[in-house]
């Protein structure tokens, strides 16, 4: 593959396809990779309805997880603008891999943002986890770009006096998961909210997001929603093809009655024809 285009997913290894990204070219990297755990994604986990649930998720194994990481880590770090942020998702099971391929690489920790969800799954023997850990991460700290006014003006206020600016910006967020009742679904996705607030706070239109690992597209389609450029990667099959099928069609829930993507953002993005690096 000589080049890529954007606003256009691949089914693909992220670790060979992002060697066919320039140096340079991303504004911002969001993803969600692998697990390192015993999960299989299987129809049952989380108690999904079984015929809605898109089997395929890849484990890497916990031996593993290190090189891995650094591997992936490595592109995005080479392809990555000086100005540029990444946001990596992590269980408490990858972390310690992911916080020391940060370090080994040269990346800069900005912040560790913890996402507070509102339940786990139900444990016996010890406590419930209900987070999710966000590593926001730079190649150049003095030129890495954030609108700290993006969502609320420094002056907002909840009507109790508490400012809505400062509340909005703590490291703690607050945010549910999506529950696609009668929906496809893939076995993990990150709620349309959290990709807004990190897209909201470190990108601006026409910029340029990257996820390695799609899964269910969540962050090309909110990225397309809110006038972002995109690209990424799937190995599996059947994810790839359910992303693609959600971008292609202006979808964000797949099923019977087909709920298109709707914001008060414009979309114009849709009509806008792909283009190359």
């Amino acid at each position: 593959m000589e080049s890529l285009e954007l606003n256009n997913i691949y089914h693909m290894d992220c670790i060979e396809g992002m060697k066919n990204i320039p140096e340079d070219s991303i504004d911002i990297v969001i993803t969600d990779p692998p697990f390192a755990i015993d999960f299989k994604a299987k129809r049952s986990n989380y108690n999904r309805t079984a015929t809605r649930v898109i089997e395929g998720y890849n484990e890497i194994p916990k031996d593993n997880y290190h090189d891995f990481t650094i591997k992936w880590m490595t592109e995005v770090y080479r392809v990555l603008r000086d100005s540029g942020s990444m946001y990596v998702f992590s269980g408490w099971n990858n972390l310690k891999d992911i916080l020391i391929a940060i370090d080994d690489l040269g990346f800069i920790t900005v912040n560790h943002i913890i996402w507070k969800y509102q339940f786990g799954v139900v444990t016996k023997r010890r406590f419930i986890t209900s987070h999710y850990h966000c590593l926001y991460v730079c190649k150049d700290d003095a030129k890495r770009r954030f609108f700290p006014y993006a969502r609320f003006q420094k002056d907002a206020t909840d009507g109790n006096g508490g400012s809505l600016h400062y509340k909005d910006k703590e490291d703690v967020w607050v945010i549910k998961r999506e529950y696609w009742t009668g929906q496809q679904k893939t076995p993990t996705k990150l709620p349309a909210e959290l990709i807004k607030k990190i897209l909201l706070y470190s990108t601006q239109e026409g910029d340029v997001v990257l996820d390695p690992f799609l899964g269910s597209g969540q962050v090309a389609v909110i990225s397309k929603l809110m006038n972002r450029r995109y690209i990424g990667f799937e190995i599996v099959k059947e994810y790839y093809e359910f992303a693609k099928k959600r971008l292609e069609e202006n979808l964000y829930t797949i099923k019977d009655n087909q709920q298109r993507i709707t914001s008060n953002i414009p979309l114009n993005l849709f009509e806008k024809k792909q283009d190359e690096f």
